[in-house]
């Protein structure tokens, strides 16, 4: 008798399976169109935490949508070149929902979208202790989303279907370059008709305009900068012999000092917030008894360093590209004249202070590039206080350590930079203030009120800080100026309509002085702030800040001929051929010293009953670390003049040195060696 073998479960579902993956084989082309769209849909979905919006975006934007989906559907094109292609159909697919699901995380915590450039400041943000960036809980879920998405791929790849139909590979391959050709020259008939924009002036609405992909994209290959159509050596020098070229004032020169504001604007300025007091009744005095002014600035919620960049170099960064850190690209490479190179070469001292990590945005790295001589950042302080929730240091600290920057040149003028912190995001959706000194309403949800008050109690307390500094250097006998100034809005979902400039791009500036300098108000750029403030103070030196100067005095500001010399002056300096410099390098990279202050080891005790040995000297922080004989020893820091370690990690004849440590293992200052003699 013959047996009849019935057909396994597993096996029918395995045949209805592949001939499920070759009808999709079949009409591949068209699937990846439908993929494309729906991946692109989702992907705004994601990003905009709204399927509504999403519709709206595909409503009002059509060809914007269908550009973006096109270069998902070009990179799609790559599956034709391999017979695994549901493998890489995957991978590809989960490519862009990835990028995607990133972009909605970011735009949960800040204002400006993720760009290519965000990608090297991930070591940054994971350096970042006790912030909200991220929480565990989140990193735990990514981590294991990844983690099963790359164990599903494998099992994809060695166990799943193949394509077994004929691999013409030599049309294949003419299609994928086809569509990849075709990439540059859709998104030239894009731009030329307006369906996408070649420059966002602001990310955010351009994302939001164009779309997640497009914007994404272009952050990936737009770099740098662009050789200017006009640049040659002729140009530039037309562009110089636009600039100011006044002999600069040689005697008694007064201190300069920048303080960054973090997040700082006026509250008051915000449409529908009703506070019980104003916040910033300091500021708002220098306001009116000093120059003061909106400040343009080319962030909004976040990318303080590209801000900062601006008020260093006087260079615009509209003309790099988009979403890009010039501290993270260019700079990496190549040394660029700023205030302090143009200060130093008159006889000033020139120092940075910031109460948060050296590393953070690479400034060690930029700061160096800049020409500045010395920077102090936290792992260089005693920080012993704390906002609320323990995410930032305030900034009460960096009124000594912005007089010891002074201090620590006896013979020269000063200029120093300091850097705020207190008033960064994230700002907590609950109640956590007990009794707040300033109450808030009137925003959309309790939750938004909270955190509005969480916010102006912060920047409260940074007003305090401008009054305290003011204060402490109204008691020296030096002229001194300074400018105040907020480096963009907070973390808020604002929109132009919300504020009384119209311009969320608009913060504020305030100076202060000791000598009686005239008030002269002035709305400026960013870039323009310093070039404005040095010629006040007679000061005509620079090759971009002196060009602004004349402009400033021509008032021709804002005008093309003065934005194309500009982006000439700093195209030259930055990529070209430094025709400005005729070969040479006057502001070459300093070799940045860490601190002003030295740290010292003044001798070593041990304690056999508790069990440690006793490290005292000078200047120790947390971020002290003692090593032996060249190999780091777990440390107990006890307060600046004490540190513990385990007693068996020495022994007599051991060498020791503290190191003040930056994250990635950076040594930023070191001890002279001690070497252990009379250990008990």
């Amino acid at each position: 008798m013959i047996k009849l073998h019935k057909p396994s479960k597993l096996r029918i579902n395995s045949n209805l399976f592949s001939n499920k993956v070759e009808t999709l084989n079949h009409y591949s082309v068209l699937m990846h169109i439908i993929l494309s769209m729906a991946l692109c849909f989702t992907i705004e979905i994601i990003s905009r935490h709204s399927i509504i919006e999403a519709l709206a975006f595909v409503w009002d934007h059509t060809w914007a949508f269908t550009y973006n989906s096109f270069i998902i559907f070009a990179s799609l094109t790559l599956v034709y070149l391999s017979r695994r292609r549901l493998f890489l159909r995957i991978i590809i697919s989960g490519f862009w929902l990835f990028l995607g699901t990133i972009n909605g995380c970011v735009l949960s915590n800040r204002v400006t979208p993720f760009g290519y450039t965000d990608l090297k400041c991930i070591p940054d943000l994971f350096a970042m202790k006790n912030t909200n960036y991220f929480t565990a809980f989140e990193a735990i879920i990514v981590v294991c989303v990844v983690v099963a998405f790359i164990i599903c791929c494998t099992i994809l790849f060695f166990k799943g279907p193949k394509f077994t139909g004929e691999q013409k590979r030599l049309m294949n391959l003419a299609m994928v370059c086809l569509c990849l050709l075709m990439l540059p020259v859709t998104t030239q008939a894009a731009q030329n008709t307006n369906v996408v924009a070649s420059y966002f002036s602001n990310i955010a609405q351009g994302y939001e305009n164009y779309g997640f992909v497009y914007g994404f994209s272009t952050s990936v290959v737009d770099r740098g900068m662009s050789e200017p159509e006009n640049y040659d050596e002729n140009t530039i020098a037309t562009v110089k012999s636009n600039s100011k070229n006044e002999t600069s004032a040689t005697t008694d020169k007064p201190n300069i000092i920048v303080v960054l504001l973090e997040s700082f604007i006026d509250p008051t300025e915000i449409n529908f917030l009703n506070i019980s007091k104003d916040p910033i009744p300091n500021f708002r005095k220098l306001t009116e008894e000093y120059s003061t002014g909106y400040l343009t600035v080319p962030v909004v919620g976040a990318g303080t360093a590209n801000t900062e960049f601006e008020i260093l170099t006087g260079m615009s960064m509209q003309y790099f590209g988009t979403g890009e850190y010039p501290y993270k690209t260019i700079l990496k490479q190549t040394d660029c004249e700023s205030i302090a190179s143009v200060l130093s070469k008159i006889g000033y001292g020139t120092h940075a202070v910031h109460n948060n990590g050296g590393n953070f945005y690479s400034r060690t790295n930029a700061f160096s590039m800049m020409g500045f001589d010395t920077f102090t950042s936290k792992e260089l302080m005693n920080i012993q206080e704390y906002t609320p929730l323990s995410s930032w240091p305030t900034d009460n600290i960096l009124i000594d350590e912005t007089i010891k920057a002074l201090d620590s040149t006896t013979d020269s003028t000063d200029f120093v930079y300091t850097i705020t912190v207190q008033g960064h995001g994230d700002y907590p959706t609950e109640e956590v203030l007990e009794s707040p000194s300033i109450l808030a309403s009137g925003s959309d949800s309790i939750e938004e009120d909270h955190q509005w008050e969480y916010y102006l109690n912060m920047i409260h307390e940074v007003d305090k800080f401008v009054k305290n500094l003011t204060s402490e250097l109204e008691k020296r006998d030096e002229k001194t100026i300074v400018v105040f100034f907020g480096d963009h809005y907070p973390t808020f979902d604002l929109a132009d309509e919300d504020v009384k400039s119209k311009n969320i791009f608009k913060t504020k500036y305030a100076t202060w002085n000791n000598f009686g300098l005239e008030k002269k108000d002035a709305d400026l750029t960013a870039y323009e702030l310093l070039a404005n403030t040095t010629n006040n103070l007679g000061i005509h030196e620079g090759t971009i800040f002196s060009y602004e100067q004349n402009a400033i005095d021509s008032g021709i500001c804002g005008s093309e001929s003065y934005l194309d010399g500009l982006n000439n002056l700093q195209y030259d300096l930055l990529y070209g051929e430094r025709y400005a410099y005729n070969g040479e390098n006057p502001y070459p990279a300093t070799s940045l010293i860490m601190g002003v202050e030295d740290t010292s080891i003044t001798n070593i005790t041990t304690s056999p009953i508790a069990g440690y040995a006793t490290i005292n000297g000078e200047n120790f922080t947390r971020w002290s670390k003692v090593y032996v004989n060249g190999e780091e020893v777990s440390t107990y820091f006890v307060n600046d003049s004490m540190l513990h370690i385990d007693i068996e990690d020495i022994s007599n004849g051991d060498t020791v040195v503290v190191n003040q440590m930056g994250s990635s293992n950076t040594v930023f200052r070191s001890t002279i060696e001690y070497v252990c003699n009379n250990l008990i």
